[in-house]
């Protein structure tokens, strides 16, 4: 497969159509012009303004054609993120395949597709790069690209390491592309960022911190449980992240929230990878308002949508600030963000200003109620399931139409669709025992 020049031009047109972008901003343009040289490439830039995109096109327009080997390696701090590149880099729907590999992800699975698929990319968490290393199951010697993605915490000690190990097989290196919303103040010297251009656009794009509206709410009470509670109520049914610092909390804030009615889901490290996923396509599709969450949530997840970020936990530092915010107004959009602060607390002093209180009113309006519900159905793209085929069993056995199915969302194992709340029971009910493509499975609400 010979890919000339000219061809390489449609295949970037293709895939930015793909996308349905229609125009590169000014980030991405920088970091593709510098994708023929070179030199190594420091790319800063704030959340949301579509960092993933511009170190991938610089890989697309240097792929070569004729290879059936992996020719770029894409590291990150988390398997959230993972996916999320991978989940690109498969709708601009290249020539080239891609894999990826993190923890929690059947090792068996990831062998064969490098064996079977022959990926030109490979998307994985330090850990699991280094298990395929060692077991040979990822050869180097035709890897000429190396990105490094969220580098800051990449590169940080708990990742060293491996990090170190990964990069120092990786002798044919021709390009190294860093990319974060934040920079850090040295990089480690076996990453070997020597003959460096630095693309920092972080000073440039405070247009994305004028987007959002930075507020604090006073709790009267040392634990502010019932000031979240009240937040919340106000800002009815507008998608928010409460973020907490520790994974305990995120739970117990989650419990109590249901408690007094408020239906919402949680995401944190220690949960099964399998109910992280269900809870963000939960928060994702409108089954749930509010996600709760550790700072896991702060990098990697592409939430379109998020109108409100609130900080139950003040974060510890203002690079977790950021990156927390980062995930409202994001492409363009505002947002808003809140500090929750009780009597005992301050505003931290990286914030140059006093911010104005957001005055809650005394009567609190009732918890708003979901229009969509998530169905869980037991089969995926293991067993030849497709959109196609999920839709067309709802509307022929389910009795659905258009406007009650919203997003359907095939995985490997599963498929979760968002369905009306008002008709999921009677769904439910016509749907047991029939059989999708000939397969019986399990259907049922996703609670």
């Amino acid at each position: 497969m010979t890919i000339l020049d000219k061809d390489k031009e449609k295949i970037l047109a293709s895939a930015l159509l793909n996308l349905k972008i229609e125009a590169l901003n000014e980030m991405q343009q920088t970091a593709l012009s510098h994708s023929s040289t070179d030199q190594n490439i420091v790319l800063l830039s704030p959340t949301g303004t579509g960092k993933t995109i511009a170190f991938l096109l610089p890989l697309i327009n240097n792929m070569n054609g004729d290879s059936t080997a992996v020719q770029s390696l894409i590291l990150v701090p988390s398997r959230e993120l993972a996916l999320q590149i991978a989940g690109v880099f498969t709708a601009m729907n290249t020539p080239w395949k891609c894999c990826c590999c993190y923890g929690g992800h059947s090792m068996s699975e990831e062998r064969k597709v490098l064996s079977t698929m022959h990926p030109a990319v490979v998307i994985g968490t330090p850990g699991r790069i280094t298990d395929h290393l060692s077991k040979g199951t990822i050869l180097t010697d035709s890897i000429e690209h190396l990105v490094i993605d969220e580098f800051d915490k990449s590169l940080e000690y708990g990742f060293q390491e491996e990090m170190e190990m990964i990069i120092g097989q990786l002798h044919h290196l021709k390009k190294r592309i860093l990319a974060s919303a934040t920079d850090t103040e040295e990089i480690p010297n076996f990453v070997e960022m020597s003959h460096t251009v630095r693309l920092d656009f972080l000073k440039e794009n405070t247009d994305v911190v004028s987007r959002i509206r930075l507020m604090k709410v006073l709790s009267p009470e040392k634990d502010k449980i019932n000031t979240l509670y009240r937040l919340l109520c106000h800002l009815n049914n507008s998608s928010s992240i409460v973020f907490c610092n520790h994974r305990e909390a995120v739970d117990r804030v989650s419990n109590l929230l249901r408690e007094m009615g408020f239906p919402n889901e949680r995401y944190h490290g220690g949960m099964e990878q399998a109910d992280r996923e269900r809870s963000l396509y939960k928060f994702r599709n409108g089954s749930a308002f509010v996600l709760i969450s550790t700072d896991l949530a702060s990098r990697g997840l592409d939430i379109p949508d998020v109108a409100h970020i609130i900080h139950y936990h003040l974060p510890v530092n203002e690079e977790a600030f950021t990156h927390r915010n980062g995930r409202t107004a994001r492409w363009n959009t505002t947002g808003e963000s809140f500090l929750i602060l009780n009597e005992a607390e301050v505003q931290p002093d990286y914030l140059d200003k006093e911010l104005p209180v957001y005055e809650l009113d005394e009567q609190t309006p009732v918890p708003p109620k979901a229009i969509w519900s998530t169905l869980y159905i037991g089969k995926g793209k293991k067993d030849k399931i497709s959109k196609g085929d999920v839709a067309g069993f709802l509307y022929k056995k389910g009795q659905m139409q258009s406007k009650d199915i919203g997003s359907i969302d095939v995985k490997e194992h599963c498929t979760y669709v968002s369905v009306r709340q008002s008709r999921v029971k009677h769904l439910i009910q016509l749907v047991q025992g029939e059989k999708i493509k000939g397969i019986k499975t399990i259907i049922e609400e996703s609670k």
